[in-house]
């Protein structure tokens, strides 16, 4: 029998024109397999209440967009039966990237008729869905910045850190992890589900989506001109050897500041206050992957939970 399949379109991630996505779906989706609905957003979180709308009525529910629709999405996935797919067009899709599927869209919807479907963890910060990173401190105040620039893409990202960075100062937290208390002066602190941000810059290059960790990447002060250098090594997937970086692993983590300010959940800012608490979900979520995605899995799911109770 053939699958539902319910494709959400978000028109504006990333910039991109999406006007050729229904044909490009019904010349590569596999017929005999799936039988497509497709939808668009319309308004911030959208996205999320059509999810919801789907459960029970569509084996697959595919995201088409950037890690913010990933993330709305999936949050109204996460603890289901149901399957999530994406298919990507945001400006960094760390997410899609980590799981090995393709950037080019025709390629991504072969990808989904191979059915390769996997367990990921996923996280919440204060009640709230992530699914590959959240933070505070410099990435979190970019990413604000970057949501109120009109121009999208990595390069638009990389002028904006450029124009910032010189007058970032780092905070001071407190940092709990599974009951070990830590204080730091941070420049910033990612609590990373994958490994990367998205565009191949991974901050903690050893991450995993199945290990049932969080890594607390704590970003130090550094002089500087070095700025370029940490840039660099994110790319190499060598943050992790710096001097500067400092990586816990841990399942539940608070997290305090000074005062309020902003966080972001897989890109998409927010203001909060001076106490988040992180934790983690382990197999809450079922998604498709890529042919590259290497499980990590040992065994089957005993974590998960159905019908949104987590």
């Amino acid at each position: 029998m053939k699958s539902k399949a319910l494709f959400i379109i978000n028109p504006i991630s990333g910039g991109k024109n999406k006007d050729n996505v229904p044909e490009l779906i019904k010349a590569n989706l596999d017929e005999n397999l799936f039988e497509p609905t497709i939808v668009y957003t319309n308004r911030a979180f959208h996205g999320h209440k059509l999810a919801k709308a789907g459960i029970g009525h569509y084996e697959y529910i595919i995201a088409v967009g950037g890690d913010g629709t990933v993330n709305e999405i999936a949050s109204a996935v996460a603890g289901t039966d149901t399957i999530l797919g994406v298919l990507p067009f945001g400006s960094g899709n760390g997410l899609a990237r980590f799981l090995g599927l393709p950037m080019d869209t025709a390629k991504a919807i072969h990808s989904l008729n191979k059915q390769k479907v996997e367990y990921i963890d996923g996280a919440k910060l204060n009640r709230q869905w992530f699914f590959n990173m959240a933070g505070m401190g410099f990435d979190a105040h970019i990413a604000e910045v970057f949501a109120q620039d009109k121009t999208r893409g990595f390069g638009a990202y990389i002028k904006s850190s450029l124009r910032e960075v010189l007058n970032y100062k780092p905070g001071v937290y407190q940092i709990e992890v599974d009951g070990v208390n830590y204080e730091r002066t941070a420049f910033m602190l990612s609590f990373a589900n994958s490994s990367q941000y998205g565009n191949n810059a991974h901050v903690s290059p050893a991450a995993s989506v199945q290990d049932g960790l969080l890594d607390v990447c704590i970003i130090k002060p550094f002089p500087l001109y070095l700025f370029p250098a940490l840039g660099l090594r994110m790319f190499l997937k060598t943050a992790d050897k710096s001097e500067f970086v400092e990586i816990i692993q841990g399942k539940n983590i608070l997290v305090t500041r000074k005062g309020e300010g902003p966080v972001h959940l897989d890109g998409e800012p927010q203001i909060m206050g001076d106490r988040a608490e992180i934790n983690i979900y382990p197999d809450a979520l079922r998604i498709l992957t890529g042919d590259s995605f290497l499980s990590q899995r040992q065994g089957e799911p005993v974590s998960v939970r159905l019908n949104g109770t987590y």
